[in-house]
């Protein structure tokens, strides 16, 4: 299944820089690039892509209002934030006006192309030095019913969480903490319980509605 993207970006050889790149990929396809976040919004309505790769600090519009007024007049269009910005603030905001997705310009091209495959399937994606801004203060933020239930999650647990939101598996949780791949297992299957989540992208969507903040600290 090929995938549109529309690439806006005001820098001109970055997005010729990104466009080269993601032409490599034969499931992509880049139906139109915007210098502005007006014209992103313009073109994104004409063009109907399946992606929007939103630069954050666009001229006349940023990136966040052009991706909140994409998603108010085309909610079935997806948008990607690529961005500077390693920060809490510019996260929740993009969240907030309805990207699919948040990741650095830093990034790994592997990174970038998974990311644009995820929104594209309808996931949250966060790159996951990211990721881990969701999963965390839970006791300042949530409300007493959700305190009550990560409450009931053991230290352990709830490192493990962040873990998971961090895009790690299993094995690669157990390696990091040194434990067996069932033993995670089983503790993901228990936290996945008590907080009444099915999959990471639940969990990332559940943390996302309550503006959660590194759960490691």
């Amino acid at each position: 299944m090929t995938i549109k993207i529309l690439l806006a970006d005001d820098h001109t050889l970055v997005r010729r820089g990104i466009r080269a790149l993601l032409e490599t990929q034969s499931d992509f396809q880049i139906v139109g690039e915007a210098a502005t976040g007006t014209e992103a919004v313009a073109k994104a309505l004409a063009l109907a892509p399946d992606v929007v790769l939103m630069d954050i600090g666009m001229p006349e519009l940023d990136g966040l209002e052009a991706t909140a007024r994409i998603k108010r007049e085309r909610p079935s269009i997806n948008v990607l934030l690529l961005t500077i910005h390693d920060d809490a603030n510019y996260l929740f905001r993009a969240l907030t006006v309805g990207a699919s997705g948040y990741i650095l310009k830093g990034a790994e091209v592997s990174d970038l192309v998974l990311a644009l495959q995820a929104v594209q399937r309808g996931e949250v994606y966060l790159q996951p030095s990211v990721a881990k801004l969701l999963v965390g203060d839970y006791l300042k933020h949530a409300s007493r019913t959700e305190q009550a239930q990560i409450e009931e999650l053991t230290p352990r647990q709830r490192e493990i969480l962040a873990l998971i939101a961090e895009g790690l598996t299993n094995q690669q949780i157990a390696d990091k903490l040194v434990l067996s791949p069932f033993t995670v297992a089983t503790h993901r299957a228990n936290i996945m319980q008590k907080l009444n989540l099915h999959n990471r992208t639940e969990l990332i969507r559940y943390a996302m509605q309550r503006r959660l903040i590194d759960a490691r600290g």
